[in-house]
This record gives structure tokens, C-alpha cells and sequence, in this order.
């Protein structure tokens, strides 16, 4: 249900651009690196790559000041994540100025787990897990202003300005991800 009330309210009339709405979205990025990103199952997937190391799907418009809504799945084991503003479309990574909202349960460094803004700011109260179900990211960037939310509580809230523009990119590093909901509405 979460799903189906989630998408009725990402409407084009209400200013939100859809970047992922099920099998659809692909035409909308870039890939870099291996992975085998695909549609299938109602939703954008990767479980595999033929590369070492992180594999992206990079939108291919750049966003500023924005609120961005997801819905994805990710087993117990699987190292994924959201990077944005990502001001460099060839090179996608944290130490490029990207930020990533974390999606890796089994982190070795758990205050970088999921929910967190890695190497900027921690997982807030409890150690949160979204391996095995379908879970919602909700972020929220204006200026330096960052805010992540999964399934609705605040995992996030920092004042950071490494980068204020840039763009949107989905992360396979391992294990499946499955996203069925990528949607972005300029601020």
C-alpha cells in the first residue's frame, strides 16, 4: 500500500520528474562501470557485474536544490547506495564531492550503514536495516541543508556544502538492488 500511495503523490502536475517509474527509466542515465543494470520484475535492477569495484547508473540531468523520493530492494548482503549532487557525471564516487545515502546493512564501520550520508554524517539513533523488503529513501538538499529519511524516520540531518549541484546515481557495488521509484522534484 505504501507503494501505490507513494506514487499517486509524485505527480508531473505537482513539479516531480520521474526518473524510475517500474521496467521504465533506463533511457534517463548513463551507466559507468559493468553492472548489469536492466529492467525486470517491475522495477530497474543489478546483481551482477563484469567489472571490479562500483558500477552507476548517472542521471543525466544535474539537480541543485531538490527533494528526491525512492523506492528500492536490497538483500541482507547488498552494498548499494543513492549517490546526488554529484558535480562530475564521469567520476561518481564520495571522495569525487558525490553525496551517498547509504544502502549496506553488514557495514564494517555500522555508523556508515544504511541511512547514513557516508563520511559526512553518521546514522542517527538506531542501526537501521532494509535488507529482505521493499523501503523508502526520502532526501531532502536545499544550499547545504541535507536530510535523509527511511521509511518515513529521519536517519540524517546535517548542515554540508561539498557540493551544491550535481547529478543523481544509482550504485551497484554487490548484491541485488532493485529500485522501482526514482523520483526528483526541483526546489
Amino acid at each position: 500500500m505504501l507503494a501505490l500511495s507513494g506514487c499517486a503523490t509524485h505527480s508531473a502536475s505537482q513539479g516531480w520528474v520521474t526518473l524510475i517509474d517500474g521496467n521504465t527509466g533506463l533511457e534517463n542515465f548513463n551507466r559507468l562501470g559493468g553492472a548489469n543494470w536492466r529492467a525486470e520484475g517491475g522495477a530497474v535492477v543489478a546483481n551482477k557485474s563484469r567489472t571490479r569495484g562500483a558500477s552507476v547508473l548517472v542521471s543525466k540531468q544535474s539537480f541543485k536544490d531538490f527533494e528526491l523520493y525512492a523506492e528500492f530492494w536490497a538483500d541482507n548482503d547488498t552494498n548499494s547506495g543513492i549517490y546526488f549532487r554529484a558535480p562530475d557525471p564521469n567520476k561518481v564516487n564520495t571522495a569525487s564531492g558525490a553525496y551517498e545515502a547509504q544502502i549496506w546493512d553488514k557495514n564494517p564501520n555500522a555508523v556508515y550503514s544504511t541511512g547514513s550520508l557516508v563520511n559526512v554524517a553518521a546514522v542517527s539513533g538506531a542501526i537501521y536495516k532494509a535488507g529482505g523488503r521493499w523501503n523508502v529513501y526520502e532526501i531532502h538538499a536545499k544550499g547545504p541543508q541535507l536530510t535523509v529519511k527511511l521509511n518515513g524516520g529521519v536517519t540524517a540531518n546535517v548542515q554540508h556544502s561539498k557540493s551544491l549541484e550535481g547529478r543523481i546515481a544509482l550504485q551497484f557495488n554487490s548484491g541485488p538492488i532493485k529500485f522501482r521509484k526514482l523520483a526528483v522534484r526541483p526546489l
